[in-house]
C-alpha cells in the first residue's frame, strides 16, 4: 500500500479522484494540503487528463489508469467520481464495496436499478454516499428555498421550470451525451438538476410522470465527427447561430433536444419541467406557486432577481417585492466549492447534509421514466419509491 508519511499533512483526508475531464475542477476544491484534505491519487486513462492532474496537484499525486489499481495500491479516505455518467454506478459499487466514502457526480446513475444498487451497497457496507447536486448550494435556489420555507407564499401547490439551454448543441450533441446507451436522456444529465430542485422546493417526490419530446433539430444535421480525441472547449464556438448551422456533431444522436414532462408528487404538488437545447438564451426559470402567493426568478446568476407576488393583481403588474440573488465566489455561483466543502465534512464526520442521496435517486427515477413516457406516446408511468427502511437510513444521515 502507498501511505503518506508527511506529518505536515497527516490530518488531511486523502482524496482519490476518478475521472479527470470536464468536471475535474471540482477536485481543485478538495486539494487543500494542510487545510484538511488533499488529492493523493488520480484515476485517468488519458495522458491529457494525467498531465492536467499533475499540473494542478503537483508531482506527489499518484496517477493510475483504472479504479482497480487505486483500490489495490493506494489508501484513500474518500473518492470523488467525476467520470462520465454511464460509469458512475460501476465505479461507485466498487468504492462503496470497499467501505470508502464516495462522492458521485450527478446524475447518480443512468438507470434506476443502478441507483438502487448504490444505495443498497452504501447501506450494507456503511460507506458514506454523497451525490454532487450542486444546485442545492446555488444562491438562487437557496434563496428561493428560504422564501418557500418561511411560509411567505403559503403552502406550495405547483412548480413550473423552464430550462433554456442555449449551448445545448455544443455541450450535449457532440459527444457521448447524445447517445441513449451512454446518457439515457438529457432529462438526466441536465434535468436531474432541475427535477431535484423541484422536489426540494416542493418538499416531496414524483410518483407519476408523463411527457412529450422530440429530436427536433440536431438529428437532421449530417455533418458528423468522432470527437473522442477532443474535449468540449476544443470544439465550443459561441458564434455559431442558428443551431442548424452546427457542425461536427456526434456520429450517433438519439436523445431528445426538446423535452417536457408533467409530474404528480407524493404530497399533491403538481409540477412541470421543460428543457430545450436550441434556444438562443441559456438560463433556468422557476415559478413556485403557493396558496398565498408566488415567486419567480428572473435570471439565475448573482445580481439577478427573484420576484415575489403576495397581493392580488390583474395582468403582469409589478411584484410586491424583489430579492436580489447573491453573488457567490466560485463555480456555479459559489455552489461548487460549497458542495465539496459539505462532502469533505460529511466524509470526515457524517451527519445530515443539504444534498440527499435519496433525492438524487428520485431525480434519476423521474428522468428515466419521463424519458420512457416521451418515447411511448406520453404514457404515464408510476415512479417506484425507495423502501422505507432505506429512505430512513439515508434521511437520518447514514448513521
Amino acid at each position: 500500500m502507498t501511505t503518506v508519511n508527511d506529518t505536515e499533512h497527516s490530518h488531511d483526508l486523502r482524496i482519490g479522484v476518478i475521472g479527470y475531464g470536464a468536471r475535474s475542477t471540482l477536485a481543485t476544491h478538495a486539494h487543500k494540503p494542510g487545510e484538511g484534505s488533499r488529492v493523493t491519487v488520480v484515476v485517468e486513462p488519458t495522458q491529457r487528463g494525467k498531465d492536467l492532474a499533475r499540473e494542478r496537484h503537483g508531482e506527489d499525486v499518484a496517477l493510475v489508469d483504472d479504479v482497480d489499481q487505486l483500490l489495490a495500491g493506494h489508501e484513500v479516505d474518500a473518492v470523488m467520481i467525476l467520470a462520465p455518467d454511464y460509469a458512475h454506478a460501476e465505479i461507485a459499487l466498487k468504492t462503496l464495496g470497499a467501505g470508502i466514502a464516495t462522492f458521485s457526480e450527478k446524475p447518480m446513475a443512468i438507470k434506476v436499478e443502478d441507483t438502487d444498487a448504490m444505495l443498497a451497497m452504501a447501506k450494507q457496507k456503511r460507506a458514506r454516499l454523497y451525490v454532487g447536486h450542486n444546485m442545492r448550494h446555488m444562491p438562487v435556489i437557496r434563496q428561493m428555498k428560504a422564501i418557500v420555507d418561511s411560509g411567505r407564499i403559503g403552502r406550495v401547490r405547483a412548480i413550473w421550470c423552464r430550462h433554456f439551454v442555449g449551448a445545448g448543441g455544443d455541450f450535449y450533441f457532440k459527444d457521448w451525451h447524445a447517445e441513449r446507451d451512454k446518457a439515457t436522456s438529457l432529462l438526466l444529465q441536465k434535468g436531474a438538476h432541475d427535477i431535484d430542485v423541484i422536489h426540494w422546493l416542493a418538499g416531496g417526490y414524483t410518483r407519476r410522470v408523463s411527457g412529450i419530446g422530440d429530436l427536433a433539430v440536431y438529428g437532421d444535421i449530417t455533418d458528423r465527427r468522432d470527437n473522442s480525441d477532443r474535449r468540449m472547449w476544443d470544439w465550443y464556438d459561441a458564434d455559431i447561430w442558428p443551431p442548424t448551422a452546427q457542425k461536427e456533431m456526434n456520429p450517433v444522436i438519439d436523445v431528445e433536444d426538446i423535452s417536457m414532462i408533467n409530474m404528480t408528487l407524493d404530497n399533491g404538488v403538481l409540477a412541470s419541467y421543460e428543457q430545450c437545447h436550441f434556444t438562443p438564451d441559456y438560463w433556468r426559470n422557476y415559478t413556485v406557486i403557493g396558496d398565498a402567493g408566488r415567486i419567480e426568478n428572473m435570471g439565475d446568476g448573482g445580481g439577478d432577481q427573484i420576484h415575489i407576488w403576495e397581493s392580488r393583481y390583474s395582468g403582469a403588474g409589478k411584484p410586491d417585492a424583489v430579492e436580489v440573488i447573491d453573488r457567490g465566489d466560485g463555480g456555479h455561483g459559489g455552489a461548487d466549492p460549497n458542495l465539496i466543502a459539505e462532502f469533505l465534512r460529511f466524509a470526515r464526520d457524517g451527519g445530515i447534509t443539504d444534498v440527499s442521496a435519496i433525492a438524487a435517486r428520485e431525480a434519476v427515477a423521474t428522468g428515466v421514466l419521463g424519458a420512457e413516457s416521451i418515447r411511448n406516446g406520453g404514457m404515464p408511468y408510476d415512479v417506484p419509491p425507495v423502501p422505507q427502511d432505506v429512505r430512513d437510513y439515508f434521511d437520518n444521515g447514514q448513521a
